[in-house]
């Protein structure tokens, strides 16, 4: 029964901690009206910073969260992940100029916001086993409730009491946060605690146990922890900068948190449709779909400059959001299908860590060519390809899989036949030599 508490709570840290991050194009345009001025040449190049920080950094620390949750458990790295995240946002609601929100907000923030949340996956897996597939959606499913509707929560507490009290109302969320890592009391005893129990000090495990860079020795696992940091140069663009592009192109006249609406909704749609139709997938054949994925989200960056009717961008926005769900649910699927059950855990860390780099500076550069040229049409544009290379270098890993599996068959295969030949041989020996013993009895 405690299990479904903590699938409410890891519901609740997915929901709160990508929830704020996907809805940072509001925030970026508060910000931009705040700290900017007529003067400054660079601003939207600058504020893009604090978002694109904040959202690199929570994978940018997956590889070190990882560790210390093997380390110190679920709880602990939970609690004080969402105790950090909170004395970020909170600090963050004191500032006068943007550059202590690149601290503040896209690193304090981010690094709390990213040891509450692996903690959150991990935990799960304790508490359940047949129906790990269904909680894992459910989970997942909380970012996009959140997506859906924090943007037009977002909306109204700027215009009603402004920046900062709005980042001091999400702190609520954080707080919310802080007591939900409490209720991940793990289930499986660690045999670590025991031994350290007893001799009243703790030891750290082998290196090769802490960091497992074997992975890396895996040629289509290699492929695809570095295909897909290619494709996501342009990925999280539009979040930070389409609000700000509707305000440029229609005013006032329009609405736009509701395309963040229509992100969050059709991602979750996505996340239950594709995470199924994966199932049917076989093996490694499922990175087809996160091909696919990539095609349609870089084809979607492409046309948001061609759409001049707000009607365009929001069906724009409802392909790319169910396409970014897929590219999501099956992550780690592939990741299981690549490198095993045993070293799933480190691959999607070191994984997501590579991700934080390119999702970090996508969006200043757009940033930079909207100050540069004055309209976002080139950036977008040039966000868009990115993902279609990605999605290239990821087509040859299957056929590449299914190679390397038939060369490990062909090992085992090899030695047995081996060892079946001297089997074989030292049988004969043995018939060959009771036989001569046989017959020097009865006839020499």
């Amino acid at each position: 029964g405690w299990g479904w508490v903590v699938m409410l709570a890891a519901m609740w840290c997915n929901g709160a901690v990508f929830g704020i991050q996907n809805s940072c194009g509001v925030l970026f345009v508060s910000m931009l009206e705040i700290f900017g001025s007529s003067e400054d040449k660079q601003l939207a190049f600058k504020t893009a910073w604090v978002s694109s920080l904040s959202m690199g950094m929570v994978f940018f620390c997956s590889p070190i969260v990882s560790i210390f949750t093997d380390l110190f458990g679920c709880r602990k790295v939970a609690v004080i992940g969402a105790a950090v995240g909170f004395a970020g946002l909170l600090s963050s609601s004191f500032v006068s100029t943007i550059e202590p929100l690149y601290f503040t907000y896209g690193i304090l923030f981010a690094c709390g916001c990213s040891f509450a949340y692996q903690p959150s996956l991990v935990i799960l897996g304790h508490y359940f086993k047949k129906r790990l597939g269904l909680v894992n959606g459910i989970v997942t499913a909380g970012s996009s409730l959140f997506t859906v509707s924090l943007p037009f929560l977002l909306r109204v507490l700027i215009d009603s009491v402004g920046l900062y009290n709005t980042l001091r109302v999400l702190c609520i969320l954080m707080f919310i946060l802080f007591l939900a890592g409490f209720t991940y009391k793990p289930l499986v005893v660690d045999t670590k605690d025991k031994e350290g129990g007893k001799k009243g000090k703790f030891k750290l495990p082998p290196g090769k146990k802490i960091c497992n860079f074997s992975v890396f020795k895996v040629l289509s696992y290699r492929i695809w922890a570095f295909g897909i940091p290619a494709a996501l140069f342009g990925y999280f663009v539009p979040y930070v900068h389409l609000m700000n592009h509707v305000k440029d192109r229609f005013g006032h006249t329009v609405a736009e948190e509701v395309l963040l609406l229509c992100l969050g909704i059709t991602s979750g749609v996505g996340r239950l449709i594709f995470g199924r139709v994966a199932d049917y997938i076989p093996g490694a054949k499922k990175i087809y779909l996160q091909v696919a994925s990539f095609f349609f989200i870089g084809l979607m960056s492409m046309m948001i400059p061609l759409c001049h009717t707000f009607g365009g961008l929001i069906a724009v926005c409802l392909f790319m959001g169910l396409f970014d769900g897929c590219f999501i649910c099956i992550m780690a699927p592939i990741a299981f299908e690549l490198v095993g059950a045993q070293d799933v855990s480190q691959a999607i860390g070191f994984l997501l860590g590579l991700m934080s780099v390119p999702m970090t500076v996508g969006p200043p550069i757009a940033g930079l060519l909207r100050d540069k040229l004055g309209t976002y049409d080139v950036a977008f544009y040039l966000a868009g390809v990115p993902p279609l290379i990605g999605g290239a270098i990821l087509c040859c890993i299957p056929w590449i899989h299914e190679r390397q599996k038939l060369k490990q068959r062909a090992k085992p295969v090899d030695g047995e036949t081996t060892e079946k030949m001297l089997e074989n041989e030292s049988t004969l020996v043995s018939d060959t030599t009771e036989k001569t013993v046989k017959d020097r009895e009865s006839g020499f």
